[in-house]
């Protein structure tokens, strides 16, 4: 089976974005997320203050944002089943 033919991150059934990842890849990319805001808060709050931290983690967001725009269904409003 092909990584396109199952997406990483599957739509929420109801409102509009996605769910949690169905496969390895979408952990993958979730782990690697989760440890690198940590690790940002880590060497960027004490050194930088909050506000680096803050333009820190809007990047790493809008990056997941399009590694699940790419890797995940279709977005759109939905209102449960089809």
């Amino acid at each position: 089976m092909s990584s396109r033919s199952t997406p990483w991150f599957p739509a929420k059934r109801y409102g509009w974005g996605w769910g949690l990842p169905t496969v390895w890849q979408g952990w993958a990319v979730m782990a690697v997320f989760a440890m690198l805001l940590l690790g940002g808060a880590v060497a960027l709050l004490p050194n930088r203050g909050p506000v680096a931290f803050i333009v820190y983690s809007t990047v790493l967001s809008i990056a997941l944002v399009g590694v699940c725009w790419l890797k995940g269904e279709q977005p759109r409003w939905r209102w449960g089943k089809e």
